[in-house]
Formats: C-alpha cells, structure tokens, sequence
C-alpha cells in the first residue's frame, strides 16, 4: 500500500509537471509502439507547428536530438516524420515507465525551435524466461510441512500488463507455490512443502513451474524443477537476516567490504558446519562486479561500481551445511548505489553560423547548445556560461539544459574580425566537475567605411610649359573595408570649379594619378584648385572627397621688352641730344625694359654690345641708365651710335636689343639749357637714389619678418609628411657670385616671392627648399621702379 501511494504521489507530480511544461513550451506529442517497421509514419510536424507546404520550401526543417535523432527522419518537403530505425523500448529505455523520446525540430530562416516528444508504448514481445531450462533441488525426506524452498525467478523486460504477473506450477499433493514481491518488478517463486515426503516411496519429485504475463496475447516460459529427497540431515542453516540492504558508493575501490552475511545451524559436527556461495545464476550477473568469503559470509567489491549503469544490485546468497546430505538455505542482499560526481557534463552544440555580418542585430542567434550530465541529483545539475569580456550571451531556453548563443551588442570587423568563444559547463556537484568547448565566429564585411585620404588638403607644384598628357600628380585613399568594399575608385569633383578644371585635367580612376590634358601658362593661370572624390566598390558606396591646389610654377619663356627707347631696327635708332659741355657723370638717358616671367627669369641686366666711343659714355648693369665718363671735347665726334643688350637671367637667358643715336649739341643755347638740365638732373638722380635705399630698406624689413614668419608657418605645419613638405619649398642658392634678388610668383594674382643670392645665371631654380623665400605683396614690386 505504501508503495502504491509513492507511485500514485509521483504519477500525479509527473502529470503537474507535464502540463506546466506545456503552458511555457510549445510541445509536439506523438505516441507510437515499438518495433514499428522503418518508414511507419508519425506525424506531420510541419503541420503541427503550422506550417503549410509552400512555407517550408523556403525554409530548412531539420531534426536534432543528440544520440536519439538517428531513431526518426524528417521528410524536407512535407515535414512527414518516419521511423528511421528499429525502435526497442527495452533498449532504448528499460524498464523505465512512461518511455519518452525528446526531438527538437529546427525551422531555418529565421531560427525557430520547438520540441518534438514520442512517446515509446510497450509490445508484448518478450516471453517470461528462467536462467535455466531446469532446477534441482534436494530436500531431505524429514523436511516438515511448511518448509519453504526458494526457486529461481523469470524475468521478463516488458513492463505494465506485459510483464511478468504470476507464476503457475503442476499438480503435486506434496508441494505448493507461492510468491514473494521483493519488489515491484521482481516476484520470487517459492516452493512450500505441503505434505510429508517419504524417500522410499517417490525419491524424485518433477514438477513444472510457469511464469505468464498478462499481454495479450499472453506469453509464458517454463522451468522444469526436480526435487531429490535426501536423507535425513535434519537441520538447515538458518540467516540472521532474510533479506540485507546495504548503501555504496560508486568507484569505491576494488576490495572494499560492502556487508558480512551470517548463518547458524542448529546441528553439530560437518551437519553444523557452513558455506556461502552465490547462486550459480542470479540477476545482473553481480558476480563479476562481488567476491563472497565462502567461510565468512564477507561480500567484497572486485569490479567497477557505476551509478550509471546500474544503480541496484541484487545477490541471492545461499548457506549449505556439510552434512551427508546439505542443507542449505538462501538470503538476498540488496545494494543500492549511490552517485558519486563522476561524469564532466558534455557539451552538444548545434544550428552554428560560423560567418555573420558585422552589422547583425543584438539577439542575433549564432548557434543552439545543448548540455547534459550522466550524473544525477545536484551531480547533474549544470550552469553553462560564457567565456567574459566577449560580445556574445546564453540565453537559456524553455527546456532544460537548451541555450541560445546570442550576440549581445552590435560588433565591428574592422576592430575585431573573428572572436574565439568558448563556452564553460560546470555542473553543481563536490567537487564541481567542468568541460568547456570553443567555437569560432567570423564576421563578414559591411561597407560602413568611407575612403579616406592620405593628406587633406593636397598641394601641388607644376612648372609651366609641361608635356601634355603626363601624369603630373597623385592622390591616394585607403577604405578599412575588405574586398569590393574596400576597392576604391577617384574621380573628379563635380562643383562648378571642377567642371572648368575637369577639361584641362583627367584622372586615373584606379591609381588616382591626374594628367594635365594641356600645356599650362603662368603667365595665364597662376593656381587653380579642384576637388577629387574616393568612392568605394560596396553597395550602397560611400565616398570622401579632397581639396587639390595647384600652383603653377614659372619658366623663362618669355623675352625681355625695352620701353624705352624702344627700336629694335639697328639701322634708325632713337636720338638723344647732349651738350657738348656737360661734365662726366651726365645722364644721357636711361633705357626702360621688362619682363613677363618672375623671379630670376624676369631680373634683368643691361650690357653695350657696340659704341662708337667707349671711353665717352658707359652703361649701368642693373639700372640700364648711360652716362658721360668724361667731359665731351671738341675732337669727339657729333653723332654716336649705342646698341643695348637687355638679358634676363634665367637659367637658358632671353635677351633683346635696342639701338640708341646721341647727338652733341653744339648751339649756344644748348649750354645754357646744359647747365640747367644738369643740376635737375642731378637732383633727380639723388632723388631716384634716395627713393631705391628707402625702398630696399623696406624690402629688406619685409624680407626679415617674412623669413620668420614662414619657419613659424612651417613648425606648425607637422601633420604634413616630408613629401608634402619638400613641395612646398623653393631651393636655396649659396651665393658666390653677385648679389642680386628676383621677384618669383608664389600663389594667387597679389603675391609674389623674392628668391636670395645664386651663383650663376646658369643655375636651376629647384622645388624642395625655403632658404631665402619671402612672400611679399604685389605693391612691393611696383615700389621698387622695376
């Protein structure tokens, strides 16, 4: 009775248990037989879970469930769930009542899990069978009636009605059966002497004992008994205790005591003296995994004691004394296992998506994993983590020992590309046990990277009169992104500046380097500036753009003109009257000439290249102005003819020439005009002079400041490269020879550059150094009369 109300509390806990489970998880029930042919249909899962046909085609419907799954097959296109294999419920689940199979299907696209149970009901396929096809046993002819004699029980590994029910034995006047409940799934045959045996008359008794189940159709097995009567040894041994239960622990050692069985007979001499020995078959073949003491009764452990694979063990021991004729009689001893924490949970992880975008969703499920312990109780019970500091989480789901790895927050490839994740299940025992499994997680690219350039902004130098075609500059980006994201491609700007420039300038699309379609001027474009723009492969692209200035760079390309005189026809020249008593020193007249270059190739120089007299008047280098030498005499002739070479002083120089007459002047007036035009002339010479010094004093001041000014500007400038840095600089010339300044364009239509000393006319003017520069307005030049 007690037992039935243990079994009536944990039915109705079991059903609470069911219908708790089914409100929190979505539950697929199916209940088939066992040994069902393979292909027997089970159940439409996809129907079950609502699905139709035409939503499962673009979806995948799969099985898992560990060890188990290989027992059921899903059809992909249907969701028809078949039997796969031979079902056993014996194998699959003994003698354990009800038999539960858990599945779980698996719906791709998007991830869905719901859990598939099968139910395993018991076939009547097994008959009651004995250990042996026949018993013997010898009783002595004085055994009283009442006597009990214990036989070998069948066994049967169906369960409920299936099982084994009761036993059934012939007719005989002398013997009776009855039957012990050891417990509830083993029932012991007892034969019980019911009247007084007489040796002489019958010496062998042969009876056949049945056992029957209650299947239908009923199965039975047989045992043919024979009893031996013997002669009279009076007195059977006798056990302080029927039946012996005693508690070990798994893995205890080889040699351990498990309990001491004892037996006294009444008789004395060899009829008193006792023996223990096991049956020679009994259940669970125990006699591998005890030794018995044949004269102590002690039962020693000799084998593995595993609480996972057996946890009751059951030992029939029998005492026989060493009379002429033994007597003998049985005890059972009962062995109940407990759990020792033995077993590491194991760790099944399946559904992994091994590559994800980078720009998944938090929550984002990248693999199913399922833990389990062989252990039970708190040896079984298992906390799953994951390894710390990571992007990722377990969620657990709504059936035990199931979790989802999930993303936990938005992840970046660039920073980090592929994560290591190891997951940790340790289950509650002491000590705790732990095992741990890492997976690897890859991140595909997102274009979520724009190019970016190399300098912001660039600046570059280009001289004039450049080879049309060439390459004259490069821009380069680099896109963090991988692959087609990553693949950048330049263009021109597409403002209204870019639009003009786009018609004298192209671009690579691939290298970024930009060729000049024309040969450029300087002397019509000074600078220009235009935008490029870095586009990547992805989809959608992303794009930067830059600022590109262009400074064009000078060359002597261009002649120096005389103003005045003005007359490149040597053979009329311009004629300028002098007295003839003007002393030296006179300014006859001073030749005006410019250039339209800058810099060196604009510093021009005056020379004679003929006079008629060049011991009468000479020629200033730099200010082009023709003075006497001497006091005209009356034996010099009237009329002189100069011709004046201007050169510039560029590195291949240009030069031009002008023809000038002189006239001596011999009227009266014209010494009188001569005395007067000469002080004026003089004062206007020293005024020219004091304007040149307070000039190049003020020039000189600018220089200075702007010499300072530029290395500040430089000191700050350290985000650009040395590349950068070399092409904003101009070359500094060691000056050896005269010392002279040019006027050199630096950028824009008002500012121009003065370039120091340099040592020949013939020398480059170079782009990679600042000595000597200084930037100064255009009003500076016109100041300086030149």
């Amino acid at each position: 009775h007690r037992r039935k109300r243990e079994n009536r509390w944990t039915f109705l806990y079991f059903i609470f248990a069911v219908l708790l489970w089914k409100r929190t998880t979505a539950q697929i029930h199916y209940s088939i037989q066992e040994e069902l042919k393979i292909g027997t249909f089970v159940g439409n899962i996809a129907k079950d879970m609502g699905f139709n046909i035409g939503q499962l085609a673009d979806r995948n419907l799969r099985i898992v469930g560990g060890s188990k799954q290989e027992l059921f097959q899903v059809n992909q296109k249907d969701g028809a769930l078949f039997v796969n294999q031979n079902i056993d419920r014996e194998e699959l689940c003994g003698r354990t009542v009800p038999c539960y199979v858990s599945l779980k299907a698996v719906v791709e696209n998007p991830l869905e899990m719901h859990h598939v149970t099968v139910e395993i009901t018991d076939v009547n396929d097994h008959s009651p069978s004995f250990p042996d096809k026949e018993n013997r046993l010898e009783i002595s002819e004085s055994a009283m009636p009442g006597a009990r004699f214990q036989l070998e029980g069948a066994n049967d590994p169906d369960v409920g009605l299936n099982a084994l029910r009761f036993y059934k034995l012939s007719h005989d006047e002398h013997f009776q059966l009855e039957t012990e409940d050891l417990s509830e799934d083993v029932k012991i045959p007892v034969l019980v002497l019911h009247k007084p045996l007489d040796r002489e008359r019958i010496p062998v008794h042969r009876l056949l004992l049945t056992a029957c189940d209650n299947g239908n159709p009923q199965r039975s097995g047989a045992l043919n008994v024979t009893v031996t009567l013997l002669d009279i040894n009076d007195n059977a041994p006798v056990f302080d205790q029927q039946k012996y239960s005693v508690t070990l622990k798994e893995n205890v050692p080889i040699g351990t005591t498990v309990v001491r069985v004892s037996a006294s007979d009444q008789d004395e001499g060899v009829n008193g003296e006792i023996e223990y020995t096991f049956r020679n078959k009994f259940r669970s073949r125990a006699s591998e995994l005890f030794d018995l003491d044949r004269k102590t009764g002690e039962i020693k452990v000799k084998g593995l004691i595993d609480f996972e694979e057996k946890q009751v063990y059951e030992l029939n021991v029998q005492a026989s004394d060493k009379g002429h004729v033994p007597l003998t009689t049985h005890c059972n001893v009962f062995v109940k296992v407990e759990d020792v924490n033995d077993n590491r949970p194991e760790i099944d992880i399946t559904s992994l998506s091994s590559l994800i975008p980078e720009n998944a969703r938090p929550g984002t499920v990248i693999a199913l994993i399922g833990v389990r312990d062989l252990d039970s109780g708190t040896n079984g019970q298992i906390a799953c983590t994951v390894s710390e500091n990571t992007s990722f989480e377990l969620k657990p789901s709504s059936e035990d020992k199931f979790y989802s790895l999930v993303t936990k927050r938005y992840l970046d490839r660039e920073s980090k590309p592929q994560y290591d994740i190891t997951i940790t299940a340790k289950d509650l025992g002491s000590p705790s046990l732990s095992s741990a499994k890492t997976i690897q997680v890859e991140l595909s690219d997102v274009n979520d990277n724009s190019p970016i350039f190399f300098k912001n902004p660039y600046t570059m130098y280009l001289f004039e009169n450049n080879v049309p075609g060439a390459s004259v500059f490069s821009v380069s980006a680099s896109d963090a992104d991988e692959n087609e994201n990553a693949r950048v491609s330049y263009a021109l700007g597409n403002g209204q500046t870019d639009q003009t420039v786009t018609s004298f300038l192209n671009i690579n699309s691939e290298n970024g380097n930009i060729y000049a379609l024309k040969s450029f001027d300087f002397e019509e474009l000074k600078s220009f500036q235009f935008h490029v723009t870095a586009k990547d492969s992805g989809v959608p692209s992303l794009s930067s753009n830059v600022t590109v200035n262009v400074f064009i760079l000078d060359h002597n390309d261009n002649a120096p003109v005389i103003l005045s005189p003005v007359n490149s026809n040597r053979s009329a020249g311009a004629v300028e009257e002098v007295p003839r008593s003007v002393n030296a020193g006179y300014l006859v007249t001073k030749v005006r000439a410019y250039d339209a270059d800058i810099g060196y190739n604009a510093w021009l120089s005056f020379s004679l290249l003929q006079v008629t007299d060049p011991s009468l008047f000479s020629l200033e280098r730099y200010t082009g102005e023709i003075r006497t030498l001497r006091s005209i005499t009356e034996t010099d002739e009237i009329e002189h003819k100069m011709i004046v070479q201007v050169k510039d002083n560029g590195n291949v120089s240009l030069s031009a020439t002008a023809t000038i007459l002189i006239s001596i002047v011999e009227r009266g007036e014209s010494f009188a005009v001569s005395d007067l035009q000469t002080p004026m002339k003089q004062e206007k010479s020293n005024n020219l002079t004091f304007y040149l010094m307070v000039t190049l004093a003020c020039v000189s001041a600018l220089f200075v400041i702007s010499v300072f000014t530029l290395v500040i500007m430089q000191c700050s400038r350290k985000c650009y490269s040395s590349e950068s840095s070399k092409n904003t600089k101009y070359a500094e010339v060691s000056g050896n020879g005269t010392l002279c300044h040019s006027i050199q364009y630096r950028g824009g239509e008002k500012r121009y550059m003065l370039v120091g000393p340099r040592t020949s006319i013939g020398s480059m003017l170079g782009v990679g150094s600042n000595g000597n520069t200084l930037v100064v307005p255009e009003n500076g030049r016109r100041a300086s009369g030149e």
